[in-house]
């Protein structure tokens, strides 16, 4: 079936949804709209194509099913995430400058990396994390009933993956501050379509946070190849690949990646995870009444109904054909996450949030392949930590409106989210 091509916004049902998600206008539609939209696009039954009508920026297809997603993000020789995975794509002084991430990286170059990389994240440094997620899952909750009500975000939502992650690289309490607010600085405008003079001032603001993160990190490797601790970074600046040293660039790539990528994701998660247990109370009560039974599929439900990521982007590098379409080198394809994930070929009733779904085959954390989340096992233990301390410790929490999201075409951002609760519980270790 050859696929749908949209050259102009193209409206539907009577002008009541755009489904053009080449048009900036699409991303800032409400989320509902957009999903609805999605499901129309799945329907054309293979990749759809779409065409900018201004700028430099070249037509993409978007692979909306879960089939389709999944059999390109398995296929890395034909699909490739060089140059760039996001939109637009990294441009090359900024490679040059701040090192090449992993995520646009294929082939021995990504695999020695990641190799290297695994090997950081040693059993015994896991298991250690394992156990500092709880405690700091506790320490959290004591903050919050301290605190009382206010910002979710502010109050643990944002701060869980936050510390965890601080706490496993080994990074100092003194320089937390800082860099917490260059990761904010860092991915704020990552995905928002810019205007006017916003366009030239704002990417700037941001390689700007990302630059000093950067220097703060390579303070940090320094401090560690001078006196090894037993962190992430320590194991980093020794390793090696291909018998040579990681070189700075490489360092302080990856260390933004697992600052910004491994915060944001899972603190949009654990947002729309409060959101989603506060709206359906049936599935919040299941998951009080045996938390250990259902934590772990309330855990998986709540990424797939909120699929934190929603779309990467890769190059066509060799002719081939995918759900029914021919691709040439170059051309260029969107992974389109948030539509897979509510595929009805794949999921009963997809829209529904049901934490005892079951299989739940989705693609919160990539569709497979070599650039499969690394981070997937702690960021799940992150939630189902979090989770436990409040639903058993705060009675009656819950997100008191709507959160505050960010009109973003990468990721399902939340910047705010109200949320309260009566009072602590009776066994409350506070």
């Amino acid at each position: 079936m050859n696929a749908l091509t949209h050259q102009t916004p193209t409206d539907v049902a009577g002008g009541d949804v755009s489904s053009d998600l080449a048009d900036p206008a699409f991303w800032r539609l409400p989320r509902d709209r957009r999903l609805a939209a999605f499901a129309r696009l799945r329907e054309a039954g293979g990749p759809v194509r779409f065409a900018p009508r201004t700028g430099s920026r070249t037509p993409f297809h978007a692979l909306v099913t879960h089939a389709d997603v999944k059999a390109a993000s398995r296929q890395p020789q034909l699909f490739a995430s060089a140059p760039g995975v996001t939109i637009p794509e990294p441009a090359p002084w900024a490679k040059a400058v701040f090192g090449n991430s992993m995520v646009n990286m294929d082939g021995a170059e990504h695999a020695g990396l990641r190799r290297t990389i695994s090997r950081a994240f040693t059993p015994r440094l896991l298991a250690a994390a394992e156990e500092n997620i709880g405690s700091v899952a506790r320490r959290l909750v004591d903050e919050m009933t301290v605190d009382g009500p206010g910002d979710f975000m502010r109050s643990a939502g944002a701060r869980m993956p936050f510390e965890v992650i601080c706490d496993l690289m080994g990074v100092p309490e003194r320089h937390r501050a800082d860099i917490a607010a260059r990761v904010d600085g860092a991915s704020e405008y990552v995905g928002v379509q810019r205007r006017g003079r916003a366009r030239l001032r704002i990417p700037g603001r941001g390689l700007r946070s990302l630059a000093r993160m950067q220097l703060d990190m390579a303070g940090i490797a320094r401090e560690r190849r001078r006196a090894p601790a037993d962190d992430v970074i320590s194991t980093l600046v020794r390793a090696d690949v291909g018998g040579r040293s990681l070189s700075t660039r490489e360092l302080g790539a990856f260390f933004s990646l697992l600052l910004v990528a491994g915060v944001e994701t899972t603190r949009n998660a654990i947002a729309h995870g409060m959101v989603l247990l506060s709206t359906h109370p049936g599935q919040r009560a299941l998951l009080e009444s045996d938390f250990d039974r259902y934590a772990d599929g309330a855990v998986e439900e709540i990424v797939r109904h909120s699929t934190p990521i929603i779309q990467f982007r890769r190059t066509v590098a060799a002719e081939c054909e995918l759900g029914g379409r021919s691709f040439l080198p170059g051309e260029k394809i969107v992974l389109l996450y948030a539509s897979a994930n509510r595929d009805a070929a794949v999921f009963e009733d997809p829209d529904a949030f049901d934490i005892t779904r079951s299989p739940n085959p989705h693609l919160g954390y990539g569709g497979g392949g070599p650039h499969h989340c690394l981070g997937a096992h702690l960021a799940k233990l992150e939630m189902k930590a979090l989770f436990r301390e409040m639903l058993t410790r705060l009675d009656g929490i819950r997100a008191t409106a709507a959160p505050g999201l960010v009109d973003s075409n990468f990721d399902n951002r939340v910047r705010s989210l109200p949320f309260t609760f009566e009072h602590r519980h009776p066994n409350s270790s506070v």
